[in-house]
């Protein structure tokens, strides 16, 4: 070994540091000395641009397999496979959507360490202007996590994402449905009455829609008024409740209770089918038996996704019984919004959303509906006061 050269596998290669990064490069030339001369003029060439800020390495060692592997594509995949070990598959799904949609078109095939803050900034002013804010700032976050990991093995390279802020604009209000609305919707005559008790359901006792689709008859107990919520299913993939919390005893009200004994007769007599449950360690999974409560009537199998209810059935409903189209996810946000406005207690309308912030709760899930109060909030407060 001698001045920035060394012979390897019979040819010359130069060696040398960047970015704190020892570095050696094939010339593919013979061990001469006329060429040692020639690979220590290289070396300290090299030496001086690193020094001046100046080197390029592409330039320099256009084919090095050190550029392969630092471009953005590398890292994208070196991620998601990180991130495939972390989260449930539905999640991956979303990432890779945004990732392959907009990220590696634009970035796939560039050097990490090519990319400034201006590259950026002028491909969210240009090539993304279409998109939302939030969906912006999805995409952001992620290229942010990206070049945070690929700071992880090259300790001084810079983060072009890093400070790049998108704003989003304030949430909409929640857009429950009110009581007229439900006594429409679930009045209005259709042949598919496991629907109307899926919305019945969801509208009396708050789950998430993934939460409905997964609940099976073990885990409701008619004689009193229950139902465990302990699984979700999103994307096809049944999975344990995100969280502890999520995991929950629920009340059934009395439209919720009779919408499970109406959806008995339709399905109660199912024989057990068993299925794969995702754990929460996104690895692991456990066959359980399972009997659905809720089927799609039109093919006789379990709903796997909402968006299969919100086709097949939810939006011509909707239209049919004239009411204004809101998503079944708004049967939640109903079900928080009718517990308020009724002043039911907070901790109790939590429990029943698996929720543990209240200032969630009201922000996002729920809105008071004035023309749904049984007494008014003043009338009832001079009662209480004695005024």
């Amino acid at each position: 070994m001698a001045k920035g050269w060394e012979v390897h596998g019979g040819t010359l290669r130069v060696y040398f540091y960047f970015n704190g990064e020892k570095c050696r490069e094939s010339l593919g030339i013979d061990p001469t000395a006329e060429n040692k001369r020639y690979a220590e003029g290289l070396v300290a060439t090299i030496k001086h641009e690193i020094k001046a800020g100046t080197f390029d390495y592409s330039r320099r060692f256009p084919n090095s397999a050190k550029l392969k592997g630092n471009t953005v594509a590398v890292w994208l995949d070196t991620w998601l496979q990180i991130k495939a070990r972390q989260v449930a598959p539905s999640t991956i799904l979303n990432y890779r959507r945004w990732i392959n949609g907009h990220i590696r078109p634009r970035w796939g095939n560039s050097q990490a360490d090519k990319i400034d803050s201006i590259h950026v900034e002028d491909w969210i002013a240009n090539d993304l202007k279409h998109l939302s804010n939030k969906s912006i700032k999805e995409i952001v976050s992620l290229m942010n996590q990206v070049f945070t990991l690929y700071r992880q093995r090259n300790k001084t390279a810079f983060n072009p994402v890093e400070g790049i802020k998108v704003s989003l604009p304030d949430d909409e209000d929640p857009d429950p449905f009110t009581r007229a609305e439900i006594d429409s919707i679930l009045k209005t005559k259709t042949s598919r009455q496991g629907e109307i008790n899926f919305a019945a359901f969801s509208m009396w006792s708050g789950p998430r829609p993934s939460e409905s689709m997964a609940l099976g008859w073990d885990d409701v107990d008619l004689d009193n008024a229950h139902a465990l919520l302990q699984r979700a299913i999103v994307a096809g993939q049944y999975k344990a409740t995100k969280t502890k919390r999520s995991k929950r005893k629920i009340d059934l009200l009395k439209p919720a209770l009779e919408a499970l004994r109406s959806q008995y007769q339709i399905t109660g007599h199912l024989a057990p089918i068993t299925i794969d449950v995702l754990q929460r360690d996104n690895r692991t999974t456990r066959k359980e038996q399972f009997r659905p409560v809720f089927i799609n009537t039109r093919t006789g199998s379990p709903y796997t996704d909402i968006q299969l209810y919100r086709q097949g059935f939810w939006v011509r409903h909707l239209a049919k019984a004239e009411v204004r189209f809101r998503g079944p996810v708004n049967c939640r946000h109903t079900f928080a919004s009718q517990a308020l406005t009724a002043g039911l207690d907070l901790s109790w309308i939590m429990d029943q959303m698996g929720h543990t912030s209240e200032a969630m709760l009201r922000r996002k899930y729920s809105k008071y509906i004035r023309e749904d109060e049984r007494i008014s909030k003043a009338d009832l407060a001079n009662k209480l006061l004695g005024l």
